[in-house]
């Protein structure tokens, strides 16, 4: 018996509705998934909220300057992590849900999730990017040099 293939899905923090997360129990039906939820409105809601810059994001993501931005954002992150792990595991889908942080000797670095999605992409067998309808043509075109990502709109 051949080993079931794996899947990487990266999904905005805001998109985790009752239909995308039954797609990903479908997924999980065929495939062993991870999934990687980010969070960036809520960051910036936290941010705002604790009187701390909201920087523009460029194409590695957030840049945080100080380690209280950094674990502001790394505390958002798990509690979107927690929260999509409940409910996929709620639906009856057990999956694995990561964040976007990595740290690299003792330091907390920060990776936008269509980096990270790069960074994925030699250990999966297929990846997908959830977007918006409206993003959804930009992020096929983002992709299109890797067959192995789709880019799927909600």
């Amino acid at each position: 018996m051949a080993p079931r293939k794996n899947c990487f899905v990266k999904v905005s923090g805001d998109m985790f509705d009752d239909r995308v997360l039954n797609w990903i129990k479908r997924l999980g039906e065929e495939y062993f998934v991870v999934v990687c939820v980010g969070g960036g409105k809520q960051i910036n809601d936290a941010f705002w909220k604790a009187h701390l810059p909201i920087r523009t994001f460029g194409p590695l993501g957030r840049p945080t300057d100080t380690l209280e931005e950094k674990q502001l954002a790394r505390s958002v992150l798990e509690q979107n992590q927690l929260d999509v792990q409940e409910r996929l595991a709620a639906l009856g889908a057990f999956v694995s849900v990561v964040i976007p942080v990595i740290e690299i000797g003792t330091v907390l670095c920060h990776v936008n999730g269509d980096q990270y999605l790069l960074t994925a992409y030699h250990g999966f067998d297929i990846l997908y990017v959830v977007t918006t309808l409206d993003r959804l043509q930009k992020k096929k075109e983002q992709f299109a040099p890797y067959p192995k990502i789709q880019a799927i709109g909600f």
